[in-house]
């Protein structure tokens, strides 16, 4: 009995497989190819008019849909709606790549402008290294010891005791107060290098101003020495005569030229 059923079972089921027929019908294949991928081929809509426009087939088929064969209506086709948002995808893409541009170089820009006046960078300047940094070191650098050490030690007293140490190291420090300020400063480089110059300039007449000073100093204690030695008859007198005053005033009658 097990056996029978099976048979009978796969009798049924080879009938069930023989009464399915392979359907081709030639213009569902023709209208599944023209929306997905071919042509919109007019002589592939079947079926045909025939002759004289007698086919009753046709009237049945395009009778409602006259117009049908003349438009492509393919999603991909010449004119189709996915070819128009593929074209409109490949416009904005194109229009994004445009802003993309346009916004890389508006950052590219301002980088250099933050890299051009930002005072975060401005230790780095290459003209600030090169130059300006040994120029003015005596002025970001300068103490006590810097200033006063190449002088002897009565003309640091005599500066000291006149004040004019303590003049010149203020100025010091008010000319590097405001050459921090310009290094640290928000500033356009072509407004900081001149800035950089003017007070490298101020400090090139400070300096020449504080040496005429300390010459001064020096001369003066030279000449106070010599004159406490005159007083104090202790200026030797090697080689004069009284012949010697006569000589000279000679030497300058003939010398003279008026």
């Amino acid at each position: 009995m097990k056996k029978l059923s099976m048979f009978l079972l796969l009798g049924l089921t080879l009938q069930q497989a023989s009464a399915q027929m392979v359907i081709n019908d030639q213009s569902v294949r023709y209208q599944q190819e023209r929306m997905v991928f071919k042509q919109w081929d007019k002589n592939k809509f079947t079926p045909t008019h025939g002759f004289l426009w007698l086919n009753p087939y046709y009237w049945l088929t395009w009778a409602l849909h006259p117009g049908y064969p003349d438009n492509d209506l393919r999603p991909l086709g010449p004119s189709g709606p996915q070819t128009q948002r593929l074209a409109l995808v490949g416009v904005l893409n194109s229009t994004e790549n445009s802003y993309k541009l346009q916004a890389d170089t508006l950052r590219n820009s301002a980088l250099s402008e933050i890299a051009n006046q930002s005072g975060l960078v401005a230790p780095a300047d290459p003209l600030w290294l090169l130059y300006y940094s040994k120029e003015l070191k005596p002025v970001t650098d300068h103490s006590a010891a810097s200033i006063l050490s190449p002088l002897p030690a009565v003309v640091q007293q005599k500066v000291v005791a006149e004040g004019l140490y303590d003049w010149y190291a203020k100025e010091l420090d008010m000319l590097k107060e405001r050459l921090d300020g310009a290094r640290s400063t928000t500033l356009d480089r072509g407004a900081r290098i001149l800035a950089y110059h003017r007070m490298l300039l101020e400090y090139r007449v400070l300096a020449a101003t504080w040496a005429t000073r300390i010459s001064a100093a020096a001369m003066t204690i030279q000449m106070t020495d010599q004159q406490n030695k005159v007083r104090a008859n202790q200026v030797p007198i090697d080689s004069w005569t009284p012949a010697t005053d006569v000589t000279i005033a000679r030497k300058v009658l003939a010398d003279r030229k008026y």
